[in-house]
């Protein structure tokens, strides 16, 4: 893994990207087969235990019927993204950090919907409710806990994105999205198409 120079930060920044990195998305519990999403309240402050997973590489067959508009396979417990090309000439395997808890972690099918260079955050309400003191909006820079790149996912608050803070990766860190370094998403960002296949396993 390359180095990626960090951004120094002001107070206020170090807080905002600190505490809303964590909270990319909203904690979420639901069955993977179900349209609804529940909103639970999860206590961010608990520490969080650095592992750097072991990595293997993969075949696509097992776990999508074909490569149409590419596939990515995010493997929660080895925290790793696999990345397949339509015409399978590129396979690309990143670490990622993954969800603080298994309340917090959704597996199934979905999609890439969108993509966005500079992406910009906003917590939820309940975000704001529980933090009142957070910014209603973070723009893209280096303040902001999305990184310089995401991919939407067709489940709401569900992204793939980068990080500023590079402490995160390998490690159980978020609130329900998966982060990449800055590098990495930059790269599949320029590889993924809307429409690719996403699997969480």
């Amino acid at each position: 893994m390359s180095d990626v120079n960090r951004p120094v930060m002001n107070r206020r920044g170090f807080l905002v990207s600190a505490a809303a990195s964590g909270l990319a998305a909203p904690a979420l519990a639901q069955d993977v087969n179900s349209a609804e999403t529940v909103e639970i309240e999860a206590d961010i402050s608990q520490s969080v235990r650095r592992h750097i997973s072991s990595f293997r590489t993969l075949d696509w067959r097992p776990y999508f019927g074909s490569l149409r508009k590419g596939a990515v396979l995010v493997d929660v417990t080895s925290r790793a993204l696999h990345y397949w090309s339509e015409d399978e000439t590129i396979y690309k395997l990143f670490p990622t950090s993954v969800p603080l808890t298994e309340d917090l972690t959704r597996r199934g099918r979905t999609s890439v919907i969108r993509k966005v260079e500079g992406p910009s955050w906003s917590p939820t309400p309940a975000m704001i409710r529980r933090n009142p003191e957070w910014p209603a909006y973070v723009g893209p820079g280096p303040d902001n806990p999305l990184g310089t790149h995401a991919l939407y996912l067709s489940w709401t608050y569900y992204r793939i994105h980068g990080t500023h803070d590079t402490r995160k990766i390998g490690r159980r860190s978020s609130n329900g999205c998966i982060g990449l370094f800055n590098e990495h998403i930059q790269e599949l960002f320029g590889y993924a198409k809307v429409g690719t296949q996403v699997l969480l396993i």
